[in-house]
Formats: structure tokens, C-alpha cells, sequence
């Protein structure tokens, strides 16, 4: 009797996929990647056209000896590795390394782990698609380049293994330069100005909100201009001008793509980029389900992919017909191609059976998986149900020359929000009252509510619009947004305090060295073109050696000069005038893993550390002794007094010597603009940079 060996990636989806083949299968793991680079070495042959030399990686002999005994005893192997670029190159190093024999090895791929799902996939096997793992190959040397030819140089410029990459270069300059926004932005005073007015015949009142004239939005800038706005519409006679009522209606959200996943479920359940892969890959791999053994519950969760299965679709909408009522199914099919490259033509992710409620699933889950879960499947049973419908009225009220509005939203039909709603949604605004409103209606002025506001910076990135930003800028692929983001972080180069995203002072270090000696590495869309070749790569539009061909001379060069040019500003121990209070010698400042401290030059025989403050040459605005570079728990910098905790004085911006002729306080430096602390002055002058400063 025939046998045959069904590869795997991981020992979970062995489980699961055992179940669902018969005694003639055996399932093995071969637990990732079994072949790689050498990590001693470039390992690249330049000389001879770029050519890899691949090595057996440490610690999968044994997984490989154990496959090779295996594949000896099968009439047939199929590897069944991940549905990309990875997983297909997987497959190849895994025919390489076990010497298998093209006319016994086949390539099978499924999109969800079901028995439908794999069973097919075994009736329709195919040979290797070396397109995709050249292009995995491709992004593989270039990113072995790049990260082993610059990070040596970072290395003795700042003194600690730092290390530089293709993707986590460029992810931390986008952190860098929204970090300079805002620390370069001044915010703007402006005024809102509702009035509150008595209704004839309503006990309750109703608030208007300041609008400008009948035809034109007005933005009161001072309260130079709100006071005569307020003196013009003092007595005016308030009168209702324009009653309109439309209906809008809001649209049901696409399926999820790997990026909309990590971002919704960081708005949504406060999950990190990386959390939310390791859940889905155990929903996707396979859960113990009581009464069905290991099940896998969600399609494949890497993909770009908007697309659903014709199956799927149907199943979709029976349930929610049978459900929810035949008035709920969306019309047509519901989903939208970007016009981008979709990776491998997957489908979005989804459950692999709608009819497995969260609700039924609870019990099986621990509660990770199941809020993950429930959001994939809310998900999807909103993405196939019809449109909410909004009844808006919208009403205009004039006061002498200007126009105050109100208006409120009434859902006429929930559509698939009685399933679904976005973690970020505006609540829609509820004022009943507008409702009873007619031309006739009469309005008293009981009092007017002006509020004063500042404009405010851009925000901080957090781990979900960083993912946006990558993903709108074509850096990366779904695989790369949760390890590129890992990267930065556990680098220090960028520390995480709430959800918000800061640049550490390493990290201010490295990316303006990036930006200085290779600044088309750390270009966006040079990053971006690259992904564009590497998916030319995967079509089988352009060879994969020709990419590395075009790319390495200029990297070269880059890196000669790099090494020549900051050999003249290598970091040297800078000697200080503190004094080792165990050896007494001058104290030197070094690098560490979380930026400068004071070291004793006597190591080894001395071992004495201890925090380098280094002073900015200002005086405390508080107490007037020296204002010292400080960093919080996370890294993140700061400016406080040496004198802490006596004296509490913190900015967030560099504080100047400079006072403010306005109101007598301290100044901060905002990009290149000196600006009063105190926001209710808001004095602005141009900084004017000592000669000296770099």
C-alpha cells in the first residue's frame, strides 16, 4: 500500500492535519526555515554573481535527519508549507536539504486548515513556483546587504551593536520625522461658540453651534474676533432659515487584510502588532474544539487580499439571511480590489465556518483568542450585510448676519451595525429635539458658551497607524509590519509608553546617521520601489539577480564612503570631570543599550558605573541650577533639573536662556522658532543658533 509524507511549517498544524488524512499519511513538521544564511559571514559570493551559499541551521540536523528517514519509507512527499513567498522558499530549501526527487515531491499549498481545504489541496498538487522564491530570495540577500554591510559601521561610530536594515531603517525614520513635527509645531489659538437656546413649547433647550455666515465658514482665530461676533449677535432675533433632511448611509467594512487585522485589534482590544500575529497564527493553525478535536477556525493570516471565496460568500450570506433576515444580505458581491499586487491571490481573512459563532466557540478559546476571534467573524458577517441607513436633519439658524446650525442623525435601518462597529466610529450626535423643529418654530438666547482651544501637534505614531503608514507607502509586506515593529522596539531605538510610539535618543542617533551616509536606504520610496521590483520578481517579470545586480555597486560605494567619512567623527570616550569615587580617576562617557552613562576607564579592574546628566548650558527656570538631559523609565528624553527630586522642573522641548519679553517666563525650542512655555502668551520669535551648535 502507498505511503505518503505531508511537510509541515509547524508541530501545531501536525495536530490538526493528521486528523484529517488517513493511515497512509504521515505529517511532519519541519518547524520553519531549515536552511539560511550563515550568520559568521556575509554569505553572499559576490564574485560569482551573488550567489547564496545556504547552510543547514543550527539545531535542525536532527528535525532533518528524522525527515530524511521519512521521505525514505514515502512512495510520495508533499509539502504542504505556508501559502507565500516564504513558505514557498521553505518548500524549495526543504527539497534541497532531503535531496528529494522531483518525480516524487509535490508542492501543495491550502488557505484555511479544514478537511475540505486540505483534502483539495491534495488533488490538485503543482511543482515548486520558483518566481515566488526567487523573490523570497531576493528580499532575503538584499536584506542580508544591507543589514551586515552597514550595522559594523554603526558599530564603531556609536560604540554598541547597533544594527541598520532594509525595512527597519525606514520604519524608524518615519518615527523620527513625526517626532520633529511635533516638536517643530506651535499650536494655534482658536474659539467655539454654541448658544444655547429656549425652544416655545420644549422644556428642554437646544445647543447651536457657531457656524459663520449663511454661506461661508467662519473660524474665530481671538477673542478680539468672538467678542464682536458676541456684540453683533447680543440681541439679535434668532430664527430657523433652513430645515434640510436627507438620508446618508454608511457602507459595510471590507473582510480583513493582515494590516487592518493588527490595526483594528490595537484600537479595538489595545493588542500589539506582534500579539495579535501569534493569536491568529494558533486560530489559524489549529484549536481543541469540544466535540471536534483540533480545528483550525481561521483562513491563512498573511495576505493583502480583500478577495472571499465563492463558497464562502454564499455561506455568508445563507447565515445571515437564516439569521438576520433576508433584508440584511448585501446585494452583489461585496468585495473591492485595490488595484494592487494581492499576495498570491488569497482571500481576506475569515472563519473557516460562519456557522461557528463566538458565542459557540467561547468555551474552546481563552479570551485572547476569543476577542481576536469575534472580531474576525463580526468582521466578516458584516462585510457581506447591507449598508446602515441614517435619516440627518440638518437645520440653519440665523443671528443678525450670522449662522448658528444643530444636527442631529436617526439610523432608519442598522444594517451591519447591528453586528459590527469600528473601535474608532464617531458616536452619531442624538438631539431629539431637532426633530420637532419647523420654520415657525420660535427661539430664546438663554446664554451663549464661548470655549477657547489650541490646535494640537500631529499624534505620536502608535503600532496601528504605524502599520497604516507602511502599508500606504508600499514599504513591507503583511509578513514584515509585526517584526519590522518588534525590531525598532527591541532595539531601544523606539520605546512604546501607552499605546504612543517615542524615539529614544539611540534611536535619534542611528537614524540621523542613516539619513547623513545612506540616505537611499532610508528613503521611502526607494524602500517602496524595491517592493515593487521584488513583486515583479514574484510575477515573473523581471530575474532576481538582476534586482541585487542593481543595487549592491551603489551600496558599495555608500559604505567605502561611510567608512571614510565617519572614521573622522568616531565617538571617542569623552573624559568628564566627575572623579570614580572608588579609584579616583576621571570618569569617561560611554553608549549603552540605553544611551550615554558614565563609565570608569579602569575596567576591567574598576567596574564603577553610574547616569550621565549631560547639562545643556541653561539654568532652571525654577530653582536656577543647571537643566540636565533626563529620560523616562522607557528611554524616552526629557529635560529636567539636576536638582530633582527637590525641584520637579520637566520639559518635553529643549528650554532656552532666552526669556520672554512678552510675559517674563521661559522660552522652548520648537524646530527653528523660539516660542513662550506659557500657551496663554504665546510669544513666537525665529532661534537664532549659536555659531557653535552643530
Amino acid at each position: 500500500m502507498a505511503h505518503y509524507l505531508v511537510i509541515v511549517e509547524s508541530p501545531a498544524k501536525v495536530k490538526t492535519i493528521k486528523k484529517f488524512l488517513g493511515s497512509s499519511y504521515t505529517v511532519a513538521a519541519s518547524q520553519g526555515h531549515v536552511r539560511d544564511l550563515p550568520k559568521s559571514q556575509l554569505g553572499i559570493d559576490i564574485e560569482h554573481d551573488y550567489e547564496p551559499k545556504y547552510i543547514t541551521i543550527r539545531g535542525k540536523g536532527e528535525i532533518l535527519a528524522s525527515l530524511r528517514k521519512e521521505v525514505k519509507k514515502s512512495d510520495r512527499v508533499y509539502l504542504a508549507t505556508d501559502p507565500d513567498r516564504e513558505g514557498e522558499a521553505i518548500s524549495w530549501h526543504l527539497a534541497a536539504a532531503l535531496k528529494l526527487d522531483e518525480k516524487k515531491m509535490r508542492r501543495i499549498t491550502f488557505n484555511e486548515i479544514t478537511k475540505n481545504a486540505v483534502k483539495a489541496s491534495l488533488k490538485a498538487p503543482r511543482d515548486i513556483d520558483m518566481n515566488l522564491v526567487d523573490a523570497q530570495q531576493a528580499r532575503r540577500v538584499l536584506d542580508r546587504m544591507v543589514g551586515y554591510m552597514i550595522s559594523p559601521i554603526l558599530w564603531t561610530k556609536v560604540k554598541r551593536g547597533l544594527s541598520a536594515g532594509r525595512v527597519q531603517s525606514v520604519a524608524l525614520r518615519l518615527v523620527a520625522d513625526r517626532e520633529d513635527e511635533i516638536n517643530a509645531f506651535i499650536p494655534e489659538e482658536y474659539w467655539t461658540l454654541d448658544a444655547v437656546l429656549k425652544v416655545k413649547g420644549e422644556r428642554r433647550p437646544l445647543t447651536a453651534k457657531f457656524y459663520g455666515t449663511e454661506n461661508k465658514k467662519i473660524t474665530i482665530h481671538t477673542k478680539e474676533e468672538l467678542d464682536q461676533i458676541l456684540k453683533a449677535v447680543e440681541n439679535a432675533e434668532f430664527k430657523i432659515t433652513d430645515i434640510k433632511k436627507s438620508e446618508r448611509i454608511r457602507r459595510a467594512p471590507l473582510p480583513f487584510t493582515t494590516s487592518t487585522l493588527q490595526q483594528e485589534a490595537s484600537k479595538a482590544l489595545n493588542f500589539g502588532t506582534q500579539k495579535t500575529m501569534r493569536i491568529a497564527q494558533q486560530l489559524y493553525e489549529g484549536v481543541d474544539i469540544k466535540g471536534n478535536g483540533t480545528v483550525g477556525v481561521i483562513t491563512y493570516l498573511r495576505t493583502d487580499s480583500t478577495r472571499i471565496s465563492e463558497e464562502a460568500d454564499a455561506s455568508a450570506r445563507e447565515y445571515i439571511g437564516s439569521v438576520y433576515g433576508k433584508e440584511y444580505v448585501a446585494e452583489g458581491g461585496a468585495s473591492k480590489n485595490t488595484g494592487k499586487k494581492i499576495q498570491d491571490a488569497h482571500e481576506a481573512i475569515r472563519p473557516t465556518d460562519i456557522t461557528r459563532t463566538p458565542a459557540a466557540l467561547k468555551e474552546s478559546l481563552t479570551r485572547d483568542q476569543f476577542r481576536l476571534y469575534q472580531l474576525i467573524w463580526k468582521r466578516f458577517v458584516a462585510s457581506r450585510m447591507q449598508p446602515a441607513r441614517y435619516e440627518t436633519i440638518s437645520v440653519k439658524i440665523g443671528a443678525d448676519q450670522y449662522c448658528f446650525t444643530v444636527s442631529t442623525a436617526k439610523v432608519a435601518f442598522d444594517g451591519f451595525r447591528c453586528v459590527y462597529t469600528e473601535a474608532d466610529e464617531e458616536k452619531e450626535e442624538s438631539n431629539v429635539l431637532v426633530g420637532n423643529l419647523s420654520p415657525d418654530s420660535v427661539l430664546t438666547r438663554e446664554e451663549f458658551d464661548p470655549k477657547q482651544h489650541y490646535t494640537q501637534p500631529p499624534a505620536h505614531y502608535t503600532e496601528a497607524t504605524l502599520v497604516k503608514t507602511l502599508e500606504e507607502q508600499g514599504i513591507g509586506r503583511p509578513s514584515t509590519y509585526a517584526p519590522t515593529i518588534a525590531i525598532i522596539l527591541g532595539r531601544r531605538y523606539v520605546t512604546k509608553e501607552g499605546k504612543n510610539l517615542y524615539l529614544t535618543e539611540i534611536g535619534e542617533v542611528v537614524n540621523n546617521m542613516m539619513k547623513q551616509s545612506f540616505p537611499s536606504i532610508v528613503d521611502v520610496n526607494f524602500t517602496a520601489n524595491m517592493e515593487g521590483l521584488l513583486d515583479m520578481v514574484e510575477e515573473g517579470k523581471v530575474e532576481w539577480k538582476e534586482v541585487i545586480r542593481n543595487f549592491y555597486p551603489d551600496l558599495e560605494e555608500a559604505v567605502k564612503k561611510a567608512e571614510k567619512e565617519l572614521e573622522t567623527v568616531k565617538i571617542e570616550d569623552e573624559v568628564t570631570d566627575v572623579i570614580c569615587e572608588e579609584c579616583g580617576r576621571n570618569m569617561v562617557i560611554k553608549y549603552g543599550p540605553h544611551g550615554k552613562f558614565l563609565a570608569c576607564p579602569g575596567f576591567p579592574e574598576c567596574r564603577n558605573t553610574k547616569p550621565y546628566l549631560e547639562k545643556i548650558g541653561v539654568p532652571c527656570p525654577v530653582c536656577g541650577k543647571d537643566v540636565v538631559i533626563r529620560k523616562t523609565k522607557k528611554g524616552r528624553k526629557y529635560y529636567g533639573c539636576e536638582n530633582n527630586p527637590e525641584c520637579e522642573f520637566m520639559s518635553w522641548q529643549k528650554p532656552s536662556k532666552e526669556k520672554c519679553p512678552e510675559c517674563g517666563g521661559y522660552m522652548v525650542e520648537k524646530g527653528n522658532r523660539l516660542v513662550c512655555a506659557n500657551k496663554e502668551c504665546g510669544y513666537v520669535t525665529a532661534l537664532k543658533r549659536d555659531s557653535k551648535e552643530e
